[in-house]
């Protein structure tokens, strides 16, 4: 394949430029001034806006760019300024009406055609999103977000899996057909709640894959969300048997053997998480509740308060340590730590 050396190119480009008679760069200079002009005056003059958008002062930004348009209604890119400000501003259905009109005057436009499909999805209608999400995919600053994601979520919304999956496949730079995208795919499926298809899509990533990494994690948590805990006790077996160090397989296989009051195994497959990964609370936490329900509350103290200096702002922590005070007699550390909780929650 042939590689263009660029330097030299460049070089001989600016050897042209030199060479030109004088009268053709002078030509060229008076045509291009004017267009070069006008981008140039626009810009500064929506440098105040733009100004006001960073700093959060959107309605204000909104009124310099009306102030704009009533002294200057031929200035380009007007309805694109709108348009952005409004999106950065959360006005969603103001933005969808100058966002079309700025990609009407310019298709060009990748950052209103992007931001114009955020709007639509923001706007809670996906199947609008779609088009102009798919025309531009490369990320803008201004969109604060990951169109391609969001575009694999307008496919999930609209119940078009098949190009969600293609969607997410290019995202993480996977074959679409593979295994892993299969398995990337049912992990946003559950996290939208489409928890059916996200097993059918789990069930496919494991057959296509037996030894794919979370495939089985992912079945177990499907499981244990509709509560059928033989099931997702053996997946979460299976996920430890091809991935023996993985924390959250050891935590969340201890929830299910807690759900049907197997204390000891729980607490043996908590202590096996913790060892594994001492910054999650989530552990910690069941570690608390098992220990209570084993009539040990002075180790579930120890292990809740240890959950709470990790997260002050978990309810079901100081909730879980309040009954562990309670049952310990301890009347005014339990009722300080059940009121904070339901202070917490009230929030």
């Amino acid at each position: 394949m042939f590689t263009p050396n660029w330097t030299a190119l460049a070089l001989a480009a600016l050897l042209l430029i030199a060479g030109m008679p004088a009268y053709c760069q002078d030509a060229n200079t008076k045509k291009a001034a004017p267009q070069a002009a006008q981008p140039n005056a626009a810009n500064a003059m929506f440098q105040g806006s733009r100004q006001l958008s960073q700093i959060g002062k959107y309605d204000e930004a909104v009124e310099t760019l009306r102030q704009l348009a009533q002294s200057h209604p031929e200035l380009k890119g007007l309805a694109h300024e709108f348009g952005v400000t409004y999106y950065k501003k959360s006005d969603f259905i103001n933005a969808i009406t100058y966002l079309k009109k700025a990609q009407e005057e310019d298709p060009s436009d990748g950052e209103a055609v992007q931001l114009l499909g955020l709007s639509y999805y923001l706007a809670g209608h996906p199947a609008d999103a779609i088009p102009p999400l798919e025309k531009v995919q490369t990320w803008f600053p201004s969109a604060n977000v990951d169109a391609a994601y969001i575009l694999g979520i307008c496919y999930i919304q609209t119940k078009d899996y098949a190009h969600a999956r293609a969607a997410f496949a290019k995202m993480f730079g996977v074959g679409p057909e593979s295994a892993a995208s299969y398995l990337f795919t049912a992990r946003m499926l559950l996290r939208q709640d489409f928890s059916p298809v996200a097993e059918e899509y789990a069930q496919k990533a494991a057959a296509l894959d037996p030894r794919l990494p979370l495939a089985h994690f992912l079945l177990g948590e499907v499981n244990l969300y509709h509560s059928k805990i033989p099931e997702a006790t053996a997946e979460f077996q299976k996920e430890l048997d091809l991935n023996p160090g993985y924390a959250p397989a050891y935590y969340r296989l201890a929830d299910a053997y807690s759900r049907v009051q197997k204390f000891d195994e729980a607490e043996k497959l908590l202590q096996r998480s913790i060892w594994l990964d001492a910054t999650s609370t989530g552990p910690y936490i069941l570690l608390g509740k098992v220990l209570q329900k084993k009539g040990e509350p002075d180790l579930a103290v120890r292990a809740l308060k240890r959950a709470i200096t990790m997260d002050p702002n978990n309810p079901l922590a100081h909730h879980l340590l309040g009954q562990a005070y309670r049952d310990l007699g301890r009347g005014e550390d339990a009722e300080r730590e059940l009121k904070a909780a339901a202070q917490m929650e009230a929030h």
